[in-house]
Formats: structure tokens, C-alpha cells, sequence
């Protein structure tokens, strides 16, 4: 916990230096983004924009926490790091001003292991680790269910718990988890679910090393949020623009080989 906190400390305050930098250029963008893959992406069209005379301006996080925050601050003019579903929850829970600008690409999360090569391994009592945030630990849920794993007393729903579990014919134990961690619980654990942006960043294949992935169909998309009233600033439109472009989308199919799919 001291660790995660020091992190997040240690992220806002690089936000803050970089609000308070005096350099900062007049047709700049500033945009955060989770390193793997969003910022890549951003980097793939640093040109184009520069060529349209707008200097974008990557700040990368790992920390969930921080975006949205920074967004409504005025720290930045953008970012790309969650799903719609996230911010929809984030809205709800914090009240922020914010929207999507466009819908980019669909993360699959996917359930890994170190300990078995099939969920059909799974032993009595198995340890699963699991995202602590409401929307990713139901997205969790969800695709074990899928597979057969539990059940859950709703299962179209987008907000469950293990407190929604129905039925777990293994007695399965679930470990709630840091989304950013979750690579490092691998070799604690008997499986975990890793979101794709996370497991990349670990050296892991989606479509090789997961045991269950998500499929094309959901609703998980990730997008690009900014805040409400700055939809037809000139650079933002730009933003949106070449990240939507069927170059962006050549860039994500060649790049990710099926582990990011173009949602747009």
C-alpha cells in the first residue's frame, strides 16, 4: 500500500511540474495516457499533428487514478486510458465534466497464469487475482462466468462483485488487486485477470499466453475523453481525427496482431 501510494504521489506531482512549466508551447496538446498501448499510439501520430502546427504533448501514467482528475484540473486537454464503461462510472461517482470525443480501440482482457495451460485445470480452492476497481473486477467476473467458471446472480451486470457471485462449484478464493499489479500476483496466485495494456507491458501475448479473452464484441471499448465544451476546439478535432484514421487503424492491426482492435 505505501509502495501504490508513493506511485501515485510521485505522478501527480509530475503532472503539477509539468502544469507549472513555462515552456510549454502555444498550439501544444497535452494528453495522458497509459504507456502500453495508448501512448504509442499517440506517439504513431506526433507527425501528422506537428505538420498541422499542433505539438502533442504525451504524459505517460500507470495509475488509473490520476486522468480523469488531471483532465478536470486544466493539467491536460485530453486523455486516453479507460473504457467507456469506467467513465461512465467515474462520472457518476465524482460528477466530472467530462466526455468521450471518440471511441478508439477494444483491449481484450484476458485471464493468465504461471500454474496451468487451462481453466478446466483449476483445483479446489484455486486463488484468483482480480481488478479492484468496480468496473474492470466485473469485467473479471464476466468472462470467467463466460467460461463457465461461476455464475453470478445477474449476469449482464456491468457493476458486479464477488459479493454478486451466485455459484462457485470450485470454492474459488478471489484476491481484489491493484489493475497496475496484477502481473506482479502471477506467480503469487493460480490465475489472474490482467487487462491487456498491463499484460503487454509484462511481455505478455494476449493472443498467446490467455487462458480466456474477451471477445470483439465488448462493451469495453477504450476511449479518448476531454471535457465537456472543448468538442470543436480546433486541435482536439484534429486529435480525433488522425486517431480515427484508416492509417491509425493500419497502425493498431499491424502493431498488436489482435491483441487491440480498432473500434472505430
Amino acid at each position: 500500500m505505501a509502495r501504490m501510494f508513493k506511485r501515485i504521489i510521485f505522478s501527480f506531482f509530475s503532472l503539477v511540474l509539468l502544469g507549472s512549466c513555462s515552456s510549454q508551447p502555444k498550439n501544444g496538446l497535452r494528453v495522458i495516457a497509459t504507456p502500453v498501448p495508448q501512448a504509442q499510439m499517440l506517439e504513431f501520430v506526433q507527425p501528422e499533428l506537428n505538420a498541422k502546427g499542433i505539438e502533442l504533448i504525451i504524459i505517460a501514467t500507470d495509475d488509473y487514478n490520476i486522468p480523469n482528475r488531471a483532465l478536470v484540473d486544466k493539467e491536460v486537454d485530453a486523455n486516453f486510458f479507460q473504457h467507456i464503461v469506467f467513465m461512465d462510472e467515474q462520472i457518476k461517482q465524482f460528477h466530472y465534466p467530462i466526455q468521450s470525443l471518440a471511441s478508439i480501440e477494444i483491449e481484450p482482457l484476458g485471464i493468465y497464469s504461471k500454474k496451468i495451460t487451462s481453466l478446466s485445470e483449476l483445483k479446489e480452492n484455486a486463488t484468483i487475482a482480480i481488478p479492484n476497481d468496480p468496473t474492470n473486477e466485473a469485467r473479471a467476473l464476466l468472462l470467467l462466468q463466460e467460461h463457465g467458471i461461476l455464475e453470478l446472480d445477474n449476469s449482464h451486470n456491468l457493476q458486479a462483485t464477488i459479493l454478486n457471485i451466485k455459484n462457485n462449484p470450485k470454492h474459488l478464493k478471489f484476491i481484489e488487486v491493484d489493475a497496475a499489479m496484477l502481473p506482479r500476483s502471477l506467480s503469487d496466485v493460480d490465475a489472474a485477470a490482467i487487462n491487456t495494456n498491463y499484460a503487454l507491458q509484462a511481455g505478455l501475448s494476449p493472443m498467446k499466453d490467455a487462458l480466456a479473452l474477451e471477445g470483439k464484441d465488448s462493451p469495453y471499448v477504450n476511449i479518448i475523453a476531454i471535457r465537456i465544451g472543448d468538442e470543436n476546439r480546433p486541435d482536439i478535432q484534429a486529435l480525433k481525427e488522425v486517431m480515427t484514421s484508416e492509417k491509425m487503424k493500419t497502425f493498431i492491426l499491424d502493431t498488436f496482431k489482435g491483441a487491440v482492435i480498432p473500434a472505430f
